[in-house]
């Protein structure tokens, strides 16, 4: 094969190299510029519903406290009127007591 003829040869295969790695440089670009756009959007799906969850655990958390209010003031209720049943209950006892002090202390005087 003649000098010139191999010489044009490398320098066609040179350029068909150029072109290649042109093209894979530019290939390359574009799956990076995809890959942080998809990367991006997960991010951004991850965080709304990293929201939506704390969201969710909040309400369901002030729900829980609703209810153990609620019944901590029932409880509470409940107790307030067992005591003054018994108080009530208690009256006749008491103020019994009292007049049998007071006549003790009346008699002790006298």
């Amino acid at each position: 094969m003649p000098r010139p003829e191999v010489l044009e040869r490398i320098k066609s295969a040179e350029e068909e190299a150029d072109e290649i790695v042109a093209l894979a440089d530019n290939d390359r670009d574009e799956r990076i510029a995809e890959a942080r756009e998809r990367a991006e959007e997960i991010r951004t799906e991850a965080e709304q519903e990293a929201q939506e969850l704390k969201e969710r655990r909040l309400e369901e958390a002030r729900e829980e406290i609703d209810a153990e209010c609620e019944r901590v003031l029932e409880d509470g209720e409940q107790e307030r009127e067992e005591l003054a049943e018994r108080a009530r209950t208690r009256v006749d006892e008491v103020t019994d007591h009292v007049v049998e002090l007071f006549q003790e202390d009346v008699h002790a005087q006298t």
